[in-house]
C-alpha cells in the first residue's frame, strides 16, 4: 500500500514552509493521517555536506560545487530521512507533504548547467533518486511562482538586511535568477501546478496562497 507525497515547491523566499505548514494543519483538521517533512533535513547527520557547502566551504560561488557533485550532497539527505523518519508512515497509506524535494535539485542544479544539458541532466536525476536509491516520487508539486525581486526583499528582510547571514545561493542575486528560470522551465516541462504569489510587485495574503494550494491538491488525497 503505497501513500501520497505531496511537495511544496519555490525559489528561496518563496513561502514554502509556511505554505507546507498551513496544508498539513488543513489535511490533519480534516482528519487524514498526514505528516511534513522539510529538506534538507539540516538537524540530521545526513545534512552534513549540505551543511559545508551552503557556508562556502567549497567555494563562495554556488558554481564551485558541480550539480552531480550537489545533487548527491541533496539525495543522501532525503535517502536517510525516508528511511528513518517517513518510510512506514508512506508505505502504511499515509499523506507526507514535503518542503522541498528532488524537484529542488531540478531546479537549482539546472541552473548551473547550459540549458541544452538540462534534459539530460533531468532524466538522470530522477532516474537516480527515485530508480536507483529508490526514494518516492512526488504524486503532486505545487510550485509557488515568486518575482525574483519580492523574494530577495523577504530574504532581507528575514535576515536583518545582514548579507552575512545569507548562505551562498541567497547571496547570489544572479543565481536566483537563474534558477527561476529553470524553475520555470522545469514546472513546464514535468506539468507541476503553478500558483503566482505575487501580485502588483507584492505577495499574495498567506490565506489566500493557502486556499489555492488545498484546491490544487484536493483531488490528489481525497
Amino acid at each position: 500500500m503505497k501513500g501520497k507525497l505531496i511537495v511544496i515547491e519555490g525559489l528561496d523566499g518563496s513561502g514554502k514552509n509556511t505554505q507546507a505548514t498551513a496544508l498539513y494543519e488543513s489535511l490533519k483538521n480534516d482528519g487524514k493521517n498526514v505528516i511534513k517533512v522539510s529538506f534538507p533535513d539540516y538537524s540530521s547527520q545526513s545534512a552534513a555536506l549540505i551543511n559545508m557547502y551552503l557556508s562556502g566551504q567549497f567555494g563562495e560561488d554556488p558554481d564551485c560545487v558541480n550539480p552531480y557533485a550537489a545533487t548527491a550532497f541533496y539525495a543522501v539527505d532525503r535517502y536517510a530521512s525516508f528511511q528513518t523518519k517517513w518510510k512506514a508512515h508512506y508505505e502504511s497509506g499515509g499523506i507526507v507533504i514535503a518542503d522541498r524535494y528532488t524537484t529542488s535539485n531540478a531546479i537549482h542544479q539546472c541552473s548551473k548547467l547550459p540549458e541544452d544539458q538540462w534534459d539530460s541532466y533531468l532524466r538522470w536525476l530522477f532516474e537516480f533518486e527515485y530508480r536507483y536509491i529508490a526514494i518516492p516520487e512526488p504524486d503532486k508539486v505545487i510550485y509557488l511562482r515568486v518575482d525574483p525581486d519580492v523574494s530577495q526583499k523577504l530574504l532581507d528582510k528575514r535576515y536583518d538586511n545582514d548579507a552575512a547571514k545569507k548562505d551562498i545561493h541567497e547571496r547570489s542575486t544572479d543565481y536566483l535568477m537563474r534558477s527561476r528560470k529553470a524553475a520555470d522551465y522545469c514546472a513546464d516541462l514535468l506539468k507541476w501546478t503553478i500558483v503566482e504569489c505575487t501580485a502588483a510587485g507584492s505577495m499574495r495574503s498567506k490565506e489566500d496562497i493557502a486556499s489555492e494550494v488545498m484546491a490544487a491538491i484536493r483531488k490528489s488525497v481525497d
